[in-house]
């Protein structure tokens, strides 16, 4: 190889070499922004929280009950004072059985009377009147009449009370109990029936059931706050065991009751709160998944630039070798060169 050919190759390889670094250089380059890429990924699964699944405890409370008469009480507060005494607040729950409740629907039937244009309205056989009025199945009996009229508008009252309807907006009508042969009353909002009356079939039926009430049994609850002067007596564990609670008569007295121990779990709120934590853990999961993928990704990328900058390695090596056997053939020419001149 001649000296010009020997350089232009040495020069040849040294650009190829050259190359080949800045290659290298910009896949370093590369792997470094896909570490701190990694490395970010990684804070982020660091920086997560992790859904923890609620404890039935946090959701159960233990409840303190009395009974006075058919009343039963519920201690919803219990505040000790620096007497010795307790200030105590109550829920009084009950049973009461003599109570207008919401009944089954029934199918109403309109009939105008010819002569009047007034229109009767009933359900099955019994017509309906307005609360308070005369029975017609009551004309031969002036006493029970009275009582019934007096019954109706206390009923008529409750009504009022419970549901925001004046008595004289009422109708009713009675049904024999065949276990009792009481009459049992059904009562119906007079407006809810002369609206629906609009629309009637063939029949004369009005096409919208009708709501109907009756006498029941209801619940009934009554709240009592802040009783104080109160008394309580514990057993060995420290629950408490009993309680006296100040008569309000002003006599000084005390109405002694024995406590009942119950442990009560709410469960809806804890349903609630597991829905809440599943939902959380789903998030949770999917989303270390989805860093997790992203890592593979970068994990495979930072792979294939490792191959490819070993590959740069091993040409480079490869050019540097073939550089120095030029290198050496250069200089013996330059020194065959120096020879022949001198």
């Amino acid at each position: 190889m001649g000296m010009a050919a020997s350089q232009a190759r040495f020069l040849g390889l040294t650009a190829r070499r050259n190359n080949v670094e800045f290659e290298g250089q910009q896949i370093n380059q590369q792997r470094t922004a896909l570490s701190n890429q990694s490395a970010n990924y990684y804070n982020d699964l660091l920086g997560m929280s992790v859904p923890v699944p609620p404890s039935v405890d946090n959701f159960t409370k233990t409840v303190y009950t009395f009974k006075d008469g058919v009343m039963t009480n519920e201690i919803t507060a219990m505040i000790a004072q620096q007497d010795g005494s307790y200030t105590v607040s109550y829920l009084s729950k009950w049973q009461d059985d003599y109570v207008p409740v919401a009944a089954s629907t029934n199918v109403v039937n309109v009939q105008v009377d010819p002569a009047t244009g007034a229109p009767a309205y009933n359900v099955g056989s019994k017509t309906l009147r307005a609360l308070g009025e005369l029975d017609p199945d009551l004309a031969d009996d002036p006493a029970a009449q009275t009582a019934r009229q007096e019954e109706e508008l206390a009923w008529g009252q409750q009504l009022l009370e419970k549901y925001g309807v004046a008595a004289g907006d009422w109708m009713i009508r009675y049904v024999k109990n065949s276990s009792t042969g009481e009459d049992v009353p059904y009562f119906y909002k007079r407006a809810e029936i002369e609206n629906a009356a609009q629309q009637i079939d063939e029949n004369g039926n009005i096409l919208s059931n009708i709501g109907c009430y009756t006498i029941g049994s209801d619940s009934k609850t009554r709240e009592v706050k802040a009783v104080t002067g109160c008394l309580v007596e514990r057993d060995s564990s420290g629950r408490f065991v009993s309680i006296n609670i100040p008569n309000q008569d002003g006599s000084g007295t005390f109405a002694e009751y024995a406590l009942t121990t119950s442990t009560i779990t709410d469960q809806d709120a804890f349903d609630d709160a597991m829905n809440k934590y599943e939902h959380e853990k789903y998030l949770y999961d999917k989303a270390i998944q989805d860093i997790n993928a992203k890592i593979e990704i970068v994990q495979a990328e930072d792979k294939n630039l490792e191959l490819r900058l070993k590959q740069l390695d091993t040409e480079h090596n490869a050019i540097q070798t073939e550089m120095d056997a030029v290198s050496k053939v250069i200089e013996k020419n330059s020194e065959s060169s120096f020879k022949t001149f001198g």
